[in-house]
């Protein structure tokens, strides 16, 4: 696993033996990666990772120059490794939270202009993740949340969805707050 661009460009990740995460494919976080750009000033953006398994996902918003990205797992096997890495590679904009998602979500008073959801695709509520986060209001009026979730789960009925993108067995599904 690679950081596709920015400040730590080319920089690899490597999880020890038996860590139980799923990363997100390089492949489909580039084209994510790429979509937003298009849309967005990484510079001007404030980050939530949920569920950050290897951190993949917040190392890349904090390459290209996130504000501040807090990510949230409550593994922590996983979080002990994500510190390890932000130390390793001196990144001063992300803090890890070892935390459950849903008691973060409780609690949380940021408003975040991003927020990355990749749950376990076997997750019991992972139907109900949409309306859980937008919900809570921590998401920018103009913000956005992308869920990432396996080929056979759909929330194109959902009445936030915006677009849905697919890139095999990972698939993105886009949410306005509005």
């Amino acid at each position: 696993m690679r950081i596709i661009s920015g400040k730590y460009r080319g920089r690899r990740i490597n999880p020890p033996q038996g860590f139980k995460a799923r990363p997100t494919t390089d492949y489909a976080r580039e084209s994510l990666f790429n979509i937003l750009a298009n849309r967005i000033d990484f510079e001007d953006t404030e980050v939530l990772d949920l569920f950050s398994g290897t951190g993949s996902i917040s190392y890349e918003f904090a390459s290209r120059g996130a504000i501040t990205v807090h990510l949230v797992e409550k593994d922590i096997r996983n979080i002990s490794f994500i510190r390890k890495t932000i130390n390793e590679m001196k990144i001063e904009n992300v803090k890890a939270l070892h935390v459950d998602v849903k008691a973060y979500l409780k609690t949380c008073r940021y408003r975040y202009d991003i927020v990355f959801a990749d749950p376990p695709y076997d997750l019991p509520w992972l139907n109900e993740i949409p309306d859980l986060l937008l919900q809570t209001g921590i998401l920018k009026e103009t913000g956005v949340f992308i869920l990432e979730h396996p080929k056979g789960t759909s929330f194109t009925g959902h009445r936030n969805f915006t677009e849905h993108r697919d890139y095999g067995s990972v698939n993105f599904s886009f949410f306005s707050p509005i």
